[in-house]
């Protein structure tokens, strides 16, 4: 008698329901997306990067584990996987410190793979992942904060797509939005600016202005231009739980031509990075910066990546088009 040596579809009868940072099959069964991909780049693309949302029963089960996070350590600074709160997990009332502290004493490993998640990334499939693990209190003490490793002499002013390894940290997103289950959700460290430094106060440029308010944004690997913000009411149903309608977005108005392409340029070298780690044959992504309205972490610099791997249909069909070109 043949044996299906198929492995069972995860369900709640196979995939225990845990306390802590979901695993991919938690994620699949318990935490199903609420978005499609055309949806996530919709958002994206729409203006305003606070149309990003995760789902709302994971929120639960994180502030539930929060709540038993701080009754162990006496404060947030102590508990695992804290730089995911950023902005996925919105305002929060954990003090700035605490998480910076946290991600200097033990989530950025500069210049390694991360090898701490959960939900490991398949660019990553031979680093063996360690999981999450006890943190000794007293590394997150914020009365000892740990800093920044200091910056080589050779070191760029800001983000750079050549920077060294030991210039950045790759992390995954523990604490995911709800994105499709084929989307990876990444996010790059950074130990100098995401911007020059010289960028101008917003009170005094436009552009700074635009930065400030909107963030940046950009898509990669795309067969098609990314979904226009004019279409951006057809997707708000989705995100009709969050209460989200368009009187409430926060964007600035579409500038000239020539401001558009001022305010793509400070997203080249991102772009370029982007390009180099998610290979535009066999990945599409859309990444974006939070404006500073939306960091809980300013004091450490990071953009977010959600990547989708192509199909073998989707890469031989841009084969073909390329070869007719």
């Amino acid at each position: 008698m043949a044996i299906d040596s198929k492995p069972a579809k995860p369900s709640p009868e196979t995939v225990p329901l845990g306390s802590g940072p979901p695993s991919r099959e938690e994620m699949l069964v318990y935490y199903p997306a609420k978005f499609t991909w055309k949806q996530l780049k919709t958002f994206v693309n729409s203006g305003d990067l606070g149309l990003l949302k995760r789902d709302k029963a994971l929120q639960k089960r994180y502030d539930a584990w929060a709540t038993g996070i701080r009754a162990k350590y006496g404060s947030m600074g102590a508990c695992h996987y804290l730089f995911s709160i950023h902005h996925v997990l919105g305002p929060t009332s954990i003090p700035s410190h605490h998480q910076a502290n946290f991600l200097l004493n033990y989530r950025l490993q500069w210049g390694k793979e991360d090898t701490i998640t959960l939900l490991r990334s398949s660019l990553e499939e031979s680093v063996d992942a360690e999981g999450p693990a006890e943190v000794p209190e007293e590394l997150l003490d914020p009365k000892v904060p740990k800093k920044l490793p200091p910056l080589p002499p050779n070191a760029p002013p800001y983000f750079r797509a050549d920077m060294p390894r030991e210039m950045y940290c790759i992390t995954m997103n523990d604490w995911p939005y709800s994105v499709p289950p084929e989307v990876e959700h990444s996010l790059i460290w950074s130990r100098v600016p995401i911007l020059p430094p010289d960028l101008p106060p917003p009170s005094e440029s436009k552009l700074s202005a635009r930065l400030h308010q909107d963030g940046l944004w950009g898509f990669t690997g795309s067969e098609s231009p990314p979904p226009s913000p004019s279409t951006l009411p057809e997707s708000l149903g989705a995100l009709a739980e969050w209460g989200v309608t368009m009187d409430k977005l926060v964007r600035s108005p579409r500038g000239s031509d020539e401001e558009e392409r001022e305010i793509r340029k400070y997203g080249e070298e991102i772009e370029k990075f982007v390009k180099r780690r998610w290979n535009e044959r066999e990945w599409e992504t859309a990444w974006f910066v939070n404006p500073p309205r939306l960091q809980s972490v300013p004091e450490l610099t990071h953009i977010h990546v959600f990547a989708r791997r192509k199909t073998p249909e989707e890469i031989t069909r841009a084969q073909i088009n390329s070869s007719q070109q």
